[in-house]
This record gives structure tokens, C-alpha cells and sequence, in this order.
């Protein structure tokens, strides 16, 4: 049973190993050399969050520069309506 025990650990491992190894692979190439050598799995992981948060922060940016474009074009919006209507008396 002992080896059958260690044949499961094994396999788990590897499992991990190969999920870990297709994560590193979509960090970006800059993310602290990670795509280069053999790092632990740590430093994957926390490579990974890193990305993560800072795809997070990067999105919110984004939106909140759409919600403001929008808001912007929604004030031009109503000026145009706005002169057109003075233009039309």
C-alpha cells in the first residue's frame, strides 16, 4: 500500500507541476525572467497574483476612462441638440 501511496503523490505532483508549467506559460515574457529557467512553484504563483491584480487595476482604469469618455460624449451629445434647436427658431 506504501507504494501505491507514493505512486498517488507522484502523479499529484506531476499534476501540479504540469498546471504550474501552463500558468508560467501565460505570465507575460518580462515577469521576472519566470519564462526562462525553472523557478519554484511560489514564485509562479506569486508572479501570477501580481499579474492578476494588476490586470484588475489596469481594467477598472479602463473603464473608468470609458465611463468618462461617455459621459463626455453624452454632454456633447445634448450642446448639439441644444444649438440645434436654438438654429431651428
Amino acid at each position: 500500500m506504501s507504494s501505491r501511496r507514493t505512486r498517488t503523490a507522484r502523479n499529484r505532483e506531476n499534476e501540479i507541476d504540469i498546471l504550474v508549467s501552463k500558468l508560467q506559460a501565460l505570465l507575460p515574457a518580462s515577469s521576472s525572467g519566470c519564462n526562462k529557467t525553472r523557478v519554484p512553484a511560489s514564485k509562479i504563483l506569486e508572479e501570477t497574483c501580481n499579474y492578476i491584480k494588476s490586470l484588475r487595476a489596469k481594467g477598472d482604469s479602463l473603464g473608468e476612462r470609458l465611463s468618462q469618455l461617455l459621459d463626455s460624449m453624452e454632454d456633447n451629445v445634448i450642446d448639439v441638440n441644444i444649438i440645434r434647436e436654438l438654429l431651428q427658431q
